[in-house]
């Protein structure tokens, strides 16, 4: 009988869990509505101040981006646009070459392949934040690694990533 590697079973089932939460969010817009639905939802500051009603609620948590890295992002997609009937742009540049769909959270599924050769494939969740420096901070002295710091994508916020037991997690800040 072959021996379980621990540390894989772990990803394997953590991407599992995270691949079943994706299928349950709705997705909306055809890839047609793609490129003018960010140009019409208004503002970074419209954006920001929609950020800061949802924040204020208490325990809520909002995906902002749910980014999935594989190494087949063909085939990703056409799973994603079968069970959501949704249709995915082309590759965007700002996003590492991920192509994008809209949730209707006003978030994005974002489908990219990995960036570098020591890249594995993950579903991570960037969790929208108010203040991002902050927040990088608290993860910093809660004794996360920051694989990412506070970077900016212009005209979409900044982004973060954190590791915290083997778990990668993005913050948003719009």
């Amino acid at each position: 009988m072959a021996k379980i590697n621990r540390r894989n079973f772990l990803r394997v089932a953590l991407t599992s869990m995270a691949l079943a939460s994706a299928s349950i969010l709705t997705l909306a817009r055809k890839q047609d509505q793609h490129s003018e639905a960010h140009n019409t939802k208004g503002s970074l500051d419209d954006q920001s101040n929609m950020s800061d009603n949802y924040i204020s609620k208490g325990n809520a948590v909002r995906i902002q981006y749910l980014e999935i890295v594989t190494t087949d992002v063909d085939a990703t997609c056409r799973l994603y646009s079968q069970m959501h009937g949704v249709n995915f742009g082309a590759a965007d540049p700002n996003f590492g070459g991920a192509r994008i769909a809209d949730m209707t959270n006003g978030g994005m599924l974002g489908i990219r392949a990995p960036l570098r050769d020591t890249e594995r494939p993950v579903v991570r969740p960037y969790m929208l934040v108010k203040d991002i420096t902050k927040s990088v901070a608290a993860a910093a002295e809660s004794g996360a690694e920051i694989a990412m710091p506070a970077t900016k994508i212009e005209g979409r916020g900044q982004f973060a990533i954190v590791i915290q037991g083997g778990i990668e997690s993005g913050l948003w800040q719009l």
